[in-house]
């Protein structure tokens, strides 16, 4: 079994953590799946892909940054195949696409609830449940998932260009299975990541904000309860808001968190493969990469490319999100 042992990070909260909570019984579960629905695949379109040529590149990081628990390090060669990358992460108008042709239920909707950061729960209207103990800037809101995103009340209508969030793993995962993708290793995230710079902090280089610039969406102020926006945002950026990096990415960091296909462990990669890695054989969570809009260097300074996080695959909240890759010789 992979060890799953990290910091908690401000940034994503653990379904099964929730405290208060009136979990779904397995009755309602099997009755709100997705069997019988008839997904289908879609027909994969490249075009709009981003090729990455593959090759040799530094993994990971010793930075006086970083978070050695997390097993950022050592830095090692590590060897990725060609294969292509969505340019930014699934939309909330993509993920709306998906859901009407094939009528899928996420699990959020399945469990009835998601986690909503606290100062976007409206003050009345949704019904919170509880909120994980390390994190209590978590709350379990009562309905809230992809389409309303802070509960009953909230809609998407004015953010369909925005990253789709309240995503699970296994969301992600059926998302890309229509669509003939699938979701990256953590090898090939960070090689894309880095845009083809060697060693740096960021997708752009070593310095947060060049010349005072802000590169990507982040906390801006002190977290977790005052957020002066600075960058622009206090939640989710639109998926083209910032410059993209090397390879042309967009807000690769920052944003939202971005699932990877993995299995998270912080000592794997010590003795696991160097070529074409694809993480440990099983675990309990999976690899989260990226860092997302509640990232802040107090607390979670996980926006750098060598960054990693991890949650269970049933868990979802309101800075998750994902990107597809595919095959270059499918």
């Amino acid at each position: 079994m992979a060890d799953s042992v990290s910091k908690p990070s401000c940034c994503s909260a653990n379904r099964s953590q929730m405290i208060s909570s009136q979990p779904m019984t397995p009755l309602e579960r099997s009755n709100s799946t997705n069997e019988g629905k008839g997904i289908s695949k879609g027909f994969i379109n490249k075009e709009n892909m981003i090729y990455i040529p593959g090759g040799e590149f530094l993994m990971g990081t010793e930075d006086k940054e970083g978070f050695p628990w997390d097993g950022e390090g050592p830095i090692r060669n590590v060897t990725v195949k060609p294969f292509y990358i969505d340019p930014y992460t699934v939309t909330n108008l993509e993920f709306k696409q998906f859901v009407e042709v094939t009528g899928y239920v996420t699990e959020a909707e399945k469990f009835k609830w998601s986690y909503v950061f606290h100062l976007f729960v409206p003050s009345t209207g949704v019904k919170v449940l509880g909120s994980p103990r390390q994190t209590p800037w978590w709350l379990a809101v009562e309905e809230a998932y992809w389409k309303q995103p802070e509960g009953p009340g909230s809609g998407i209508e004015e953010r369909l260009d925005h990253p789709v969030v309240h995503i699970s793993w296994n969301d992600a995962q059926a998302y890309c299975d229509w669509a003939g993708k699938r979701l990256p290793t953590e090898a090939e995230w960070e090689f894309a990541a880095r845009g083809g710079l060697v060693q740096k902090r960021y997708p752009w280089g070593d310095d947060l904000t060049p010349d005072g610039k802000h590169m990507c969406n982040i906390w801006q102020g002190k977290f977790p309860v005052e957020n002066d926006a600075s960058d622009g945002y206090v939640g989710t950026a639109p998926v083209k808001t910032y410059e993209p990096n090397g390879y042309g990415l967009y807000q690769i960091v920052g944003n939202v968190w971005e699932w990877c296909s993995d299995f998270f462990s912080p000592t794997y990669h010590k003795s696991g493969q160097c070529v074409n890695p694809t993480g440990p054989a099983d675990g309990t969570s999976r690899t989260m990469r990226g860092g997302s809009y509640l990232c802040h260097k107090s607390y979670c300074n996980r926006y750098r490319v060598a960054a990693r996080s991890q949650n269970t695959p049933d868990s979802s909240s309101g800075n998750v999100g994902f990107r597809c890759v595919a095959d270059a010789e499918s």
